[in-house]
């Protein structure tokens, strides 16, 4: 598939945080802050704003016009509806604890539950991703040429140290070996794992592992492939009372829901095939820390306990953001349907067990994880795949802080009005999934917790000395004419789904290169 990543996610199109972005440029990336990524955000996608009717539903009178993306390629649209009651109940069972959203998410300074965007065009009803909006207008350039199956081995580089330049790039098409030429410069857009390790295979890594595995040294830099950051999620599906629709009887197979499913969308474009996966979202501190007088003191006592008296540079940066409030440690979703069902997913077929009947999930994961994970070539051979180890929960701060988040979801179910749309007393997903204390969240989370193909940072872009791989113009460290244009380069991960930030990375990294930015 041409650009796999949009193609396939939930099509949750959520903002990073002013705080968060800004946090790159503090980590010795000069002209990467908000200020400067702002209109990089405006310009990928164009919002398209539904009736007023459906805005009033939906809880939207805090689109904010100045940061509103109104001419990009990437489609994007509310897809809740009227007749659905759950995304109306979400917005006002914030605002029942006081935490309705405090303005619109992309201005980079809001908390509190609200409807966000999802990548649908809905004129069509259909999904829009990286290969529709930008590859295809770009098929009939004279200067491009997109090649399928074809698997990178490793740029070939000339020249003296420090100044590596990357003259041609070995790939295999049609099981032939061919060598491309390089004119003026070799982008690397392969994604979080593949980027980093065909820096590896070309001689740009750690000398102990390149030696290893008999790669021949062409920059030394140990900080490829690690500082690998991921967003954890978890979740819990409820029952709800009848009457209300969800995705259950397709993610069962259901026959007769998916005939009905595939002529409302073929006659009406209308049902459960035209909804984005995720449409009800938050940004939100832990509310036990927020809503006693002496929350903020019990929030730093948390962070030191397990930190310590000092923490590095960049666990001070990130704590500083969980603790000012302003930025939610915590980003919850809710999903109609057995989103989170724990049963029988990890085996190597993903199948998993969906019970009877209709759900709601509530799932959340951590904006701003302190552990730190890594990927590395396994061998010399460009067919193996890397090895990866995320290295979750490793940070003891990430399961104390996503523990209390689980809590506060468990606390929101029983929020009216969404507890009026679930039953009383109905079924769960999991058999730990009834959340009393600590102890519970914290033994589910370890049960539980999961990916959620966030990942970044693998080729991080911040001063070598520091950890980095590419400088702030993305060029890789050493090399005079290679450059890096995906997740990888992230110093830090952005709150909430990754997917808008890599699409504003790629609009200032097409500046960049062609000297405008």
């Amino acid at each position: 598939m041409l650009r796999g990543s949009s193609a396939l996610n939930g099509q949750t199109l959520v903002a990073p945080s002013k705080a968060g972005i800004d946090a790159w440029a503090e980590m010795g990336s000069p002209g990467w802050d908000s200020s400067t990524l702002s209109p990089y955000y405006r310009k990928f996608y164009t919002l398209h704003v539904p009736d007023e009717e459906t805005k009033e539903h939906l809880g939207l009178a805090l689109i904010d016009e100045t940061v509103r993306g109104a001419s990009g390629p990437v489609q994007a649209s509310f897809t809740g509806t009227i007749n659905n009651p759950v995304p109306k109940a979400w917005v006002q069972a914030f605002n029942q604890v006081h935490f309705g959203t405090t303005a619109d998410p992309f201005t980079g300074k809001s908390v509190g539950g609200y409807s966000n965007i999802t990548t649908v065009y809905p004129v069509t009803k259909t999904r829009n991703y990286a290969a529709f909006a930008y590859a295809s207008s770009a098929m009939s350039r004279s200067n491009l040429k997109m090649l399928t199956e074809t698997n990178v081995q490793r740029i070939l580089f000339e020249g003296v140290e420090g100044q590596k330049r990357a003259k041609a790039v070995e790939v295999i098409i049609n099981e032939e070996k061919c060598t491309l030429e390089a004119n003026k410069e070799v982008i690397l857009a392969a994604g979080i794992f593949q980027s980093p390790k065909i820096l590896e295979l070309s001689g740009i890594g750690g000398k102990d592992l390149l030696d290893k595995h008999g790669i021949p040294v062409v920059v030394d830099n140990p900080n490829v492939g690690e500082h690998m950051q991921d967003h954890l999620l978890t979740g819990i599906s409820y029952e709800l009372v009848g009457g209300i629709d969800t995705s259950d009887p397709l993610m069962r197979r259901e026959p007769e829901a998916l005939k009905r499913a595939q002529e409302q969308y073929a006659t009406k474009k209308e049902g459960p095939l035209c909804v984005g996966g995720i449409i009800s979202h938050a940004y939100m501190p832990i509310m036990e820390f927020t809503n006693s007088p002496d929350g903020e003191k019990r929030l730093q006592d948390l962070m030191s306990q397990h930190m310590g008296a000092h923490g590095s540079p960049e666990e001070r940066l990130v704590c500083d953001m969980i603790s000012h409030g302003q930025d939610g440690s915590g980003a919850y979703l809710l999903l109609q349907g057995q989103g989170v069902t724990h049963e029988n997913e990890a085996n190597a077929d993903y199948d998993p067990i969906y019970q009877p009947g209709n759900f709601a999930s509530i799932g959340v994961c951590q904006t701003h994880p302190l552990s730190r994970g890594s990927s590395h070539v396994k061998s010399s051979e460009p067919s193996s795949p890397p090895t990866i180890d995320p290295g979750y929960f490793t940070h003891p701060l990430d399961l104390e802080i996503m523990a209390r988040h689980v809590l506060d979801c468990e606390m929101m179910r029983y929020t009216e009005p969404l507890n009026s749309l679930f039953k009383p007393n109905g079924r769960r997903n999991h058999a730990r999934a009834h959340i009393r204390d600590l102890e519970d969240a914290r033994r589910y989370l370890r049960e539980t917790a999961k990916t959620t193909y966030h990942c970044c940072g693998t080729c991080s872009m911040r001063p070598k000395a520091s950890g980095g791989v590419v400088d702030p113009n993305l060029i890789v460290n050493g090399t005079s004419n290679v450059r890096v244009v995906d997740a990888s380069i992230f110093p830090l991960i952005s709150r909430g789904n990754i997917m808008s930030t890599v699409y504003a990375v790629a609009e200032r990294a097409a500046d960049l290169i062609r000297g405008i930015a």
